[in-house]
């Protein structure tokens, strides 16, 4: 999540206020322990649609590397 951030620039306030929950939440999802963040389902998906709607693409893992996001290609313009 600071990595798809970083890509359109918004800081974790702004990602928190744009899907609709709390700045602690959002740190929490991209805090670097060991244990993985306990958020609901609905959450993450509020989360992941503001990010898809900024541009940022979700990368599945799979044999060439692990899960990643990367800004979505635009087609040219004609």
């Amino acid at each position: 999540m600071r990595a798809a951030r970083a890509l359109i620039g918004i800081s974790q306030a702004e990602l928190a206020r744009r899907a609709g929950v709390s700045v602690p939440t959002i740190k929490r999802c991209e805090s670097e322990g060991e244990k993985i963040p306990v958020v609901s389902s609905e959450t993450q998906q509020k989360i992941r649609t503001v990010l898809e709607a900024a541009g940022i693409e979700f990368i599945p893992e799979d044999s060439d590397g692990g899960v990643g996001v990367r800004l979505r290609k635009t087609s040219p313009t004609k």
